[in-house]
């Protein structure tokens, strides 16, 4: 992280003094990774699986057979436990192009097209264009894909409905997503189209890694934009209140249609779940598909985030995509990173040396594989362990607070994994727990568990455990956000009273709640001095001691002859 401020701004600082000898909250989380539709690397907020399912798909085939990708086993995962809000940043081959699909000619009276609608989901599967069968079915009609219904057009008021309708239902069972009434071409009235509806259009612009925005109304519809309106009525009603003869013929005919047009280029041959065992092979994309949403996500302004995923991504097979992340995980300061190590099959001692390659508290890896029920197709498949580790971490946010440790018994069970690629003994937990990777444990009649609680920090400190690094997130983004209220106020006592008033109680309240053993903020006359507000500097110090966890529990059972006393 940056050391100075060249810019005015607040820098917050971590000196960690709790290094020990050798011994015995913005929001949800984000995922980075392909789905079956949606916006193509514009990251979109869900707030629950079925939302998910809207935007982003749940299965598709290919080869033949029907899958799911890791994005939407994680983010099932992830809300079935608790969470609340999650960030997806779909991704797709670096060197394909995909557009969204256009409607078929919504036409006015006069035959001339009156308005074209266009897709927010991008890829071929939002082409649901083609013939009717004898019940209004559209032959290449889905569940991932749309189509649309002109109802109710009125020459008298000017005004016209549009339905959305599912790709995949009929004239007699139509499946209605949305339904706008009361629709004006009239771009000066409240209710014209691209006002009620949007036309907002996203693109990701890598040369400044930013999204460009155009258009001039936000999108309303989850599923569609206005693209443009060819026939507009400005003053549809003359001063007498009478429409206008040239704008009478320009409102849609009522009439139902589909959309066309949307281009990608799928990878043939993907491979998926244990079958990915190439760098250039991951769910039919390599690691550099994922660099753009990497770099995307840095941006700590636009994008807060608490844990981030990118299942699919192994560092064995992925190390700069890897790199890529950790680097601007901890650049950020504000978010761990859920790491998975190696592909399915891998060994033990493999698995530890990768871990040995990374050295870092922004995150945090876990291991083995698991197998679970996909509730896409209902299969038995195998997930890396980030797929399931979101869920817990977001069930040990609801039931307790982020800085109590994501594991054992209690917080750390895996319900939903019917067992691991490999039955982990006491000495391979060991093993693997001194080499900084969480075992995934098996127990009799427990099952499945979360059994360990480290960052991928190498030296010993208090930083080196996922509860501690999750404490100091949530304290960070709280304490920021109360120093960005200061900027550009006056360096006085009042001003530092201001920030102490705020930040003391918080801290006080983490305190009760079992984070903190103590705590001390320094913001006066001692840290303050003449010079550094000469400097236009205003200077906080917070003194921090962690709630350790219990993680090494010694049981002594002192067998005494009878009459012996205990001691008191």
């Amino acid at each position: 992280m940056a050391e100075v401020l060249l810019s005015p701004g607040v820098l917050q600082r971590e000196n960690d003094s709790s290094q020990v000898t050798q011994g015995p909250v913005t929001v949800g989380a984000a995922i980075i990774g392909p789905a079956v539709k949606g916006p193509v690397e514009i990251p979109t907020l869900v707030t629950s699986y079925s939302d998910y399912v809207n935007k982003f798909g749940s299965t598709f085939v290919s080869g033949g057979d029907i899958y799911s990708y890791f994005t939407s086993i994680a983010a099932y995962n992830y809300f079935q436990n608790g969470g609340e809000s999650l960030l997806v940043a779909r991704v797709v081959s670096a060197s394909s192009t995909w557009t969204s699909a256009t409607s078929t000619a919504i036409s006015a009276s006069t035959s001339a097209t009156a308005f074209t609608l266009e897709t927010l989901s991008k890829g071929t599967i939002m082409n649901s264009s083609s013939s009717l069968d004898a019940s209004g079915s559209l032959l290449n009609g889905s569940t991932d894909n749309v189509r649309w219904q002109i109802v109710s057009p009125n020459t008298s008021s000017g005004t016209f409905g549009l339905l959305v309708r599912q790709g995949n239902d009929n004239t007699n069972n139509p499946i209605i997503l949305e339904t706008w009434t009361n629709l004006s071409l009239d771009p000066k009235a409240p209710n014209y189209i691209s006002k009620v509806i949007g036309d907002y259009t996203f693109n990701y612009n890598a040369a400044n890694n930013q999204i460009e925005l155009s258009g001039s109304y936000p999108n309303a519809s989850r599923y569609l934009r206005v693209k443009s309106v060819a026939l507009t009525t400005p003053d549809y009603f003359d001063n007498t209140g009478t429409p206008k003869s040239q704008f009478t013929g320009s409102l849609p005919v009522a009439a139902s249609g589909s959309f066309t047009g949307a281009t990608d280029t799928q990878k043939g041959g993907a491979a998926f779940y244990d079958a990915i065992t190439t760098s250039g092979n991951t769910q039919g994309l390599d690691g550099g598909s994922y660099t753009n949403m990497i770099n995307l996500l840095s941006n700590q302004d636009d994008y807060r985030f608490n844990v981030l995923l990118a299942p699919g991504l192994f560092n064995s097979l992925h190390a700069d995509a890897i790199s890529n992340i950790v680097t601007n995980t901890q650049g950020r300061g504000d978010s761990i990173f859920v790491l998975d190590l190696v592909p399915y099959g891998s060994s033990i001692s493999t698995t530890t040396t990768q871990a040995a390659s990374r050295n870092t508290s922004y995150a945090a890896s876990y291991w083995p594989w698991g197998q679970i029920l996909d509730p896409g197709t209902g299969k038995n498949v195998w997930v890396p362990a980030s797929t399931v580790i979101a869920g817990v971490y977001a069930y040990n946010d609801r039931v307790a607070e982020p800085w109590f440790a994501p594991a054992g018994i209690n917080r750390g069970g895996l319900g939903n994994v019917i067992r691991v690629e490999q039955k982990l003994s006491q000495a391979n937990r060991d093993t693997l727990y001194q080499a900084k990777v969480n075992p995934l444990a098996t127990f009799p009649g427990t099952g499945v568990v979360v059994y360990g609680n480290k960052t991928l920090q190498t030296q010993a400190s208090a930083l080196d455990r996922v509860n501690v690094r999750r404490l100091l997130i949530s304290l960070k983004g709280y304490i920021g956000q109360v120093a960005n209220t200061l900027v550009f106020e006056q360096n006085t006592t009042a001003t530092r009273n201001q920030f102490l008033a705020q930040v003391n109680p918080y801290l006080e309240s983490v305190q009760q709640r079992q984070g903190l053993f103590a705590f001390r903020v320094v913001m006066d006359d001692s840290n303050n001095t003449p010079d550094v507000i000469d400097r236009n500097q205003l200077i906080g110090a917070i003194y921090l001691q962690p709630t350790k966890t219990a993680e090494f529990i010694y049981l002594d059972f002192n067998i005494t002859p009878t009459g012996a006393t205990f001691p008191g």
